[in-house]
């Protein structure tokens, strides 16, 4: 298996609209982050759209740092990918359910890096450091999208 493409997937009880409403504000990211990297939004529209660009404040290891990100991989309700300078995206892909929620992935998609690139990666705890932020992240997710969802009934 290769480690440079680390998904995880749940089914939110919230239709895919509610869901891409929360992903697509770069604002709401620090309420589903779910690995305690993200500390705030510092620039960036209110909806991200392909091209789009948004700044964020970090901390990796214990050190703040800011980074920019661009969208880009977008579908309305669908799909929605960003990245900063490095060659790995953040993905979020949804698909309804049958039943009127979503089916949500995370993916981090780090295929576009050499292989020193990524060896550098591994020895900082990187994909796994990445798929337990993930299963955070999703959990979150699935919390604030159901609350949401509650919030407009």
């Amino acid at each position: 298996m290769d480690d440079r493409l680390v998904s995880e997937s749940t089914t939110i009880d919230a239709p895919p609209a509610v869901v891409f409403a929360i992903v697509a504000d770069p604002r709401q990211h620090p309420r589903i982050d779910g690995s305690g990297s993200v500390q705030g939004i510092i620039t960036g529209p209110d909806r991200l759209a392909k091209g789009a660009t948004f700044g964020v404040s970090m901390k990796l290891f214990g050190l703040p740092y800011k980074i920019r990100n661009r969208v880009v991989e977008y579908e309305q309700d669908r799909r929605i990918a960003w990245r900063h300078f490095g060659a790995h995206r953040w993905r979020y892909e949804l698909e309804p359910t049958d039943d009127g929620g979503t089916q949500v992935t995370e993916t981090w998609d780090a295929t576009r890096y050499t292989s020193p690139v990524f060896a550098g990666l591994r020895a900082l705890g990187f994909p796994e450091r990445n798929r337990e932020g993930i299963s955070g992240t999703l959990v979150r997710l699935r919390e604030a999208a159901e609350a949401d969802k509650a919030a407009t009934r």
